[in-house]
């Protein structure tokens, strides 16, 4: 295949993936460029996690291939995937997935410990990373005390803690209310932005979209159309931006 632009930290060609003998992926292709939020909108049910599955390496394509760096996903092994996984990339799930025997910060923390950082090193990030969710005062609380949204602020601020290349988050604010979603939306698209960390963000919702730069929508597992987004400045408080699905 022809090499991918040097701006692509990642890139995927024509993928196709099925489960059960049904199509998930129909033959898509995309980039995403370092430090670059990326919206991949569509409804229910379109393939937007499957391909977020695909782009991390959890989950290989039956046809194509998905490049980070220039090094193709497929021919890593499973434990080269997963060190891949651990030290570049972040996932954020629609749910909140924490350690229950864990306090906040600790959860916020973990990834950093697992690469080797030092406790104080990675408490201190953790607690700046819960600060800025507006959820430091819950740091030393375990996750059962927490409500549904605090452990999703947790669980986003994991992602960020460790400042990997890309982050892939599934619906990442489906947990908040909507009062809540702008406000944790903006603090993880400029703190990404800061850090010059890639954001692959799937979502149905256009309001959610529109802190991309740019949106790749899929229907039925094919890609449709890419709308690329005004700024976010320019679309705060409105629901205008329409994705083509």
């Amino acid at each position: 295949m022809v090499a991918p632009p040097d701006d692509d930290v990642l890139r995927a060609h024509a993928l196709h993936v099925r489960h059960n003998g049904a199509p998930a992926l129909t033959g898509v292709s995309l980039g995403v460029r370092e430090g670059e939020i990326l919206a991949v909108g569509g409804p229910r049910g379109s393939g937007k996690t499957t391909l977020l599955q695909c782009l991390s390496g959890q989950l290989l394509a039956q046809e194509g291939e998905v490049r980070f760096d220039g090094t193709p996903l497929h021919t890593l092994g499973r434990a080269a995937r997963e060190r891949l996984r651990r030290d570049r990339f972040g996932w954020i799930d629609p749910a909140p997935v924490l350690v229950p025997e864990l306090n906040a910060w600790e959860n916020a923390a973990l990834l950093l410990m697992l690469r080797g950082v030092g406790r104080r090193r990675s408490k201190a990030t953790a607690l700046e990373w819960l600060d800025r969710f507006d959820i430091g005062g819950c740091a030393r609380k375990r996750p059962c005390a927490l409500r549904h949204a605090e452990r999703q602020r947790v669980a986003i601020a994991r992602a960020l803690a460790p400042a990997p290349t890309v982050i892939f988050a599934d619906e990442p604010t489906a947990p908040l209310h909507r009062a809540d979603r702008a406000q944790v939306l903006r603090t993880l698209t400029t703190a990404a932005r800061s850090h010059g960390i890639a954001v692959v963000l799937a979502t149905h919702d256009a309001e959610t979209a529109a802190f991309a730069d740019r949106t790749v929508s899929l229907l039925d597992g094919r890609r449709v159309d890419t709308v690329h987004l005004p700024p976010v400045g320019e679309t705060e408080g409105r629901a205008t931006c329409s994705l083509s699905a």
